[in-house]
């Protein structure tokens, strides 16, 4: 099965992009402002098209598409490992980024933003690795 991951690359390419100019500017600069909130937008849709897309590699797992439809996003990560499309510990860095968005999704501040910075270098080099896996099975 052929799934389209067009639009899913371009996000990772803009968080790339967006992240490696967030490294050449100022933190005083507004130009830092826009690239940060840039950078925590695209991992976001990021985080939320991963288990979207990993769910249509994984339906051949199972028995109707309503049984995959049903699980989480915790899940999703949780099948592709047990199915040996992602190793342990990609999976536990895929549960590590959403526990963190998720404990923080209530401060979409300060805060919020610098958490999501910290976990970029590792979630782009991942989200990489899932593009390529999800397009070829």
């Amino acid at each position: 099965m052929t799934i389209n991951i067009d639009y899913f690359n371009r996000c990772i390419q803009t968080l790339e992009s967006a992240f490696d100019q967030l490294q050449l500017v100022n933190q005083n600069d507004i130009i830092f402002d826009i690239y940060r909130s840039a950078c925590v937008k695209e991992f976001e849709i990021i985080l939320e098209q991963s288990g979207k897309l990993l769910k249509k590699r994984l339906r051949e797992y199972f028995s109707s598409n309503k049984a995959i439809d049903r699980i989480t996003f915790k899940d999703t990560f949780r099948y592709a490992a047990k199915h040996t499309l992602i190793d342990i510990d990609a999976c536990e860095r895929w549960l590590e980024y959403r526990d963190n968005r998720n404990n923080t999704a209530h401060d979409y501040g300060e805060q919020f933003a610098e958490i999501t910075l910290k976990l970029l270098p590792n979630f782009i080099t991942d989200a990489k690795a899932l593009a390529k896996i999800i397009e070829n099975g």
